[in-house]
């Protein structure tokens, strides 16, 4: 049990569930509702593969990750180290290995069955760029943060090529759904995700300075400094929160009221409150609350997909 408890660990299970629901969520509440059902067939068993490739790639990269973490880990955050005390080095790869090319083939299968090949030379590209992620570009000012941020944007960006929709063709071609506001709602959320995910991603910097210093790394805070990371994460929130209030207007003018609300309330606000205690925040622990923040406004940012599927 121990075993498996640690396995469950190191794939972070509760990130993998995020992601899962963030696609289930954008394909049936926010797709679905603009498809014409006399002329689209759901592909159901194929979603399912999607889903299932995209769970696989990102547990084989949190596990590569981890394995070349080991000891700024165990420097950072030593009571979560799993590799090389629960589960071998060598097993640590080979579940790697095994998971994404798992994730490889079931995006072959979906691609080859949808058409839209850019989803498995997608998910490749994920792969390699999750292991020199994690043996180069973690280590690197910005590129990894960035790198992260685009993964986080992916798992929404994939279902919108599985759905048949291609960058730019709805001007021109007719599709059995309405894909120019698709193509709005996929840019919308993909955005939010890529810098929420990069705001969170220089904010876990910030907190594991003390490992990455140890070990010559040459993220963010530790080059530009602590003040200069502080100001580059305010101005993204002011960009969020600014675009975020913009788009409410647009929403009460479409008479979704709960959704304004709901948005004010668990999204924007928390955003604020998010740029105060950024200001305030010096240790390690400051830092970690403020991860956890930041997770939790990105699941209320996900889960107003699901308003889509009743407006």
């Amino acid at each position: 049990m121990k075993l498996i408890a640690a396995f469950f660990q190191l794939i972070r299970w509760r990130n993998l569930l995020f992601i899962t629901l963030t696609q289930y969520l954008f394909y049936y509440c926010v797709f679905n509702p603009l498809v014409n059902p006399d002329e689209y067939f759901p592909r159901h068993l194929l979603f399912i593969l999607l889903v299932c490739s995209s769970t696989l790639i990102a547990a084989a990269g949190y596990i590569i990750n981890d394995y070349f973490d080991l000891q700024i880990d165990a420097v950072n955050r030593p009571a979560k180290v799993v590799v090389d005390r629960i589960i071998r080095r060598r097993w640590a790869i080979i579940w790697h290995l095994v998971l994404s090319g798992a994730g490889i083939f079931l995006s072959f299968v979906v691609s080859w069955k949808t058409g839209s090949w850019i989803i498995v030379l997608a998910n490749f590209f994920c792969v390699l760029l999750l292991w020199f992620y994690s043996t180069t570009f973690k280590k690197m000012t910005l590129s990894g943060n960035i790198i992260i941020a685009a993964l986080t944007a992916w798992v929404i960006v994939v279902v919108y090529f599985f759905a048949g929709a291609k960058f730019g063709i709805w001007v021109n071609i007719i599709l059995p759904f309405d894909a120019k506001r698709f193509f709005k709602l996929t840019v919308m959320y993909a955005g939010f995700a890529f810098v929420v995910s990069l705001v969170r991603e220089v904010i876990k910097d910030l907190e594991d300075m003390e490992g990455d210093v140890r070990y010559n790394c040459k993220t963010m805070p530790i080059t530009w400094g602590v003040p200069a990371s502080k100001v580059f994460v305010a101005v993204w929130l002011i960009v969020c929160i600014a675009l975020l209030i913009i788009v409410q207007l647009y929403a009460w003018q479409s008479g979704w009221w709960t959704v304004v609300l709901y948005s004010i309330l668990l999204i924007i606000l928390p955003l604020v409150y998010l740029l105060k205690k950024l200001r305030d925040a010096i240790t390690s622990n400051d830092y970690y609350r403020l991860s956890g923040l930041v997770k939790f406004i990105m699941l209320t940012g996900i889960l107003t997909m699901a308003f889509f599927a009743f407006y």
